[in-house]
């Protein structure tokens, strides 16, 4: 049987649920996610389009360009202010989303694949060893 997952904003408002485990995750250092977590990195699980079962919930949208120069476009509760969930804008919802792995709650979620824009990572972060490191963003 394939698990369903939730994640969800910190007031419960903003939800989406997915079915399996994610295609990826990985821990971004880049500062476009530094500010949007207002932590010192992100991590993020993508799913793709099938596996999105259900979008709950009022959003606004944050549209803005990854340090890679793409188009992002971030929904976040308007009530909370948690951002949960995010497309590239050149692809729709349909065909694979972003979800940050905190709004999970869920401390057996699969662990991160890679670690990328080293550049930008905080010198006294430490990450768990095994997890690759993206070279094109170094």
């Amino acid at each position: 049987m394939t698990q369903t997952r939730r994640a969800r904003c910190s007031c419960g408002q903003l939800s989406i649920v997915v079915s399996g485990d994610p295609t990826f995750v990985a821990i971004c250092n880049c500062t476009q996610c530094q500010r949007r977590t207002g932590s010192i990195f992100g991590v993020s699980a993508y799913f793709s389009g099938e596996q999105i079962t259900q979008l709950n919930g009022k959003n606004r949208v944050f549209s803005r360009n990854s340090d890679a120069g793409r188009s992002v476009e971030i929904r976040f509760c308007p009530d909370c202010g948690s951002s949960v969930y995010w497309t590239g804008s050149n692809a729709p919802v349909s065909e694979g989303i972003g979800v940050a792995v905190g709004c999970f709650t869920e401390p057996a979620f699969p662990k991160p694949e890679t670690i990328a824009w080293c550049a930008h990572k905080y010198d006294w972060a430490v990450f768990p060893p095994g997890i690759g490191k993206s070279q094109k963003q170094e």
